[in-house]
C-alpha cells in the first residue's frame, strides 16, 4: 500500500464534524418580522380586533349588538367585493383604476336590459356580466400585449368606461319602483334573513362566499400560484414556463367580471340604477380596502382574506365614528394614517426575504 500523502495525514488529524453556526437566538421583532411574512392576513386581523376593542370600550354594549356588527357587514358589501377584483390586479403588480366605473356601467346595462328592453332578467344579468368582462379583457390586452403601463391603461378605460356610461344611460336614472315591478330578480342580494338576532343580506353572504372560493383557488391551484408568480417575478416566471400574458389577461378580465357582479349587488343594495354613481369613490374604497388588508403594491404577497379584513376595519371605524358623532373628516384623516400604515408594514415585512 502506497504511504499517506503529507496532506492525507494532516486530513486524517482533523475535526471532521460538521460546520454548524451558533445560534445566539432570534430576537422577538425578527420572530414577528418572519410570522406577519408568512401570515399576510395577521397584520390587518390584528388591527381589526384593536378597532372593535376601542370603539367598543368608547361606544359601549351598542357598539356590540348584533344589529350594529351585521349593518357594517351591509354595507361593506359592494365595497368588499370590488376589493376582491382589485386583489386579483394587485397580486399581479398592477392596478385597475377603472373597477367602480365598469361596476356603474354594467348595472345600468342590466337595468335597462330588463326594465327598458323589457328582456328576461337573466339575460339581463348575463349581458351586464358580459359587459364587465369585455372591460376587463381590454384593460388586459392593453397591459398583456400592449405592455402598457396598468395605472396608464385603466386610467385611461376609466375616463372611456364612465363617458360610455352617461351618454348609453342619458343620465337617466331607473327607479326602484321599476326594478321592483319588472325585474325583481335584480334586487336578489338585497334580500335580508335573520340569524338569531342579527339581520343578514345575501349580498353579504356573496362578499363571503365569493372571498373564500378566491382565497381557495389563490392558495390551493396552479393558477393562483401563477398569479402569484407574475406579480413576485414576471421575467423569472416567464422562464419557468408561465405564460405570464394569458395570466394577466385571466386576471384582468376576472376583475371585471367580478366588478359586474358588484354591479348586481349593488342594485340589491341601493334599490334604484343611478349613472351618476360613477362619480362615487367606489374604486379608492376597493384599493384601501386593499392596501390595509396587507396586499403589497409591488405584487406577488398578500392573502385575500385581508382585503376582506381591511374592509371591514374601514367600516368598523366609519361605524364606531358615526355613533360617536365625531366630525366625518376624521375617518378620512384615520384612513389616510392606516394606508400609510399598512404600506410602511409591507416594506418592513418584505425585507425578511431579502
Amino acid at each position: 500500500m502506497a504511504q499517506a500523502q503529507e496532506f492525507e495525514k494532516v486530513l486524517s488529524s482533523s475535526d471532521t464534524n460538521v460546520a454548524s453556526f451558533e445560534d445566539h437566538g432570534v430576537s422577538v421583532l425578527k420572530r414577528i418580522q418572519h410570522f406577519l411574512h408568512s401570515t399576510p392576513a395577521a397584520v390587518p386581523l390584528i388591527v381589526l380586533i384593536l378597532s372593535v376593542a376601542i370603539f367598543g370600550i368608547a361606544i359601549g354594549g351598542r357598539f356590540f349588538s348584533s344589529y350594529t356588527l351585521t349593518l357594517i357587514l351591509q354595507q361593506i358589501a359592494i365595497v368588499g367585493i370590488l376589493g376582491a377584483a382589485q386583489t386579483l390586479v394587485i397580486l399581479t403588480a398592477g392596478i385597475d383604476l377603472s373597477i367602480g366605473v365598469i361596476m356603474v356601467f354594467s348595472a345600468v346595462v342590466m337595468g335597462n336590459c330588463a326594465v327598458t328592453y323589457g328582456l328576461p332578467t337573466p339575460l339581463a344579468v348575463a349581458i351586464g356580466l358580459g359587459v364587465g368582462m369585455l372591460c376587463g379583457l381590454l384593460n388586459g390586452a392593453l397591459v398583456a400585449y400592449m405592455k402598457l403601463p396598468p395605472f396608464i391603461v385603466t386610467l385611461g378605460t376609466w375616463n372611456i368606461v364612465m363617458a360610455t356610461n352617461f351618454i348609453y344611460s342619458a343620465n337617466q336614472t331607473i327607479r326602484d319602483a321599476d326594478v321592483a315591478a319588472q325585474a325583481p330578480l335584480l334586487h336578489l342580494f338585497g334580500v335580508n334573513f335573520k340569524v338569531g338576532t342579527a339581520v343578514l343580506t345575501l349580498g353579504v353572504i356573496a362578499m363571503v362566499v365569493l372571498v373564500l372560493v378566491l382565497w381557495y383557488v389563490l392558495n390551493h391551484t396552479a393558477w393562483g400560484r401563477h398569479v402569484y408568480a407574475v406579480g413576485d417575478d414576471p421575467e423569472a416566471a416567464k422562464l419557468s414556463g408561465i405564460q405570464t400574458k394569458k395570466v394577466l389577461m385571466a386576471v384582468y378580465a376576472l376583475a371585471g367580471l367580478i366588478a359586474a357582479f358588484a354591479a348586481w349587488v349593488s342594485i340589491g343594495r341601493n334599490g334604484s340604477i343611478s349613472p351618476s354613481a360613477a362619480v362615487t369613490d367606489y374604486n379608492l374604497q376597493a384599493i384601501t380596502a386593499t392596501v390595509i388588508g396587507g396586499i403589497s403594491l409591488f405584487g406577488g404577497r398578500g392573502s385575500i382574506l385581508g382585503t376582506l379584513f381591511g374592509a371591514m376595519i374601514v367600516g368598523v371605524v366609519s361605524m364606531g365614528l358615526n355613533m360617536l358623532g365625531a366630525d366625518p373628516q376624521w375617518k378620512v384623516l384615520l384612513t389616510g394614517m392606516l394606508i400609510i400604515g399598512a404600506v410602511g408594514i409591507d416594506q418592513w415585512i418584505r425585507k425578511v426575504s431579502g
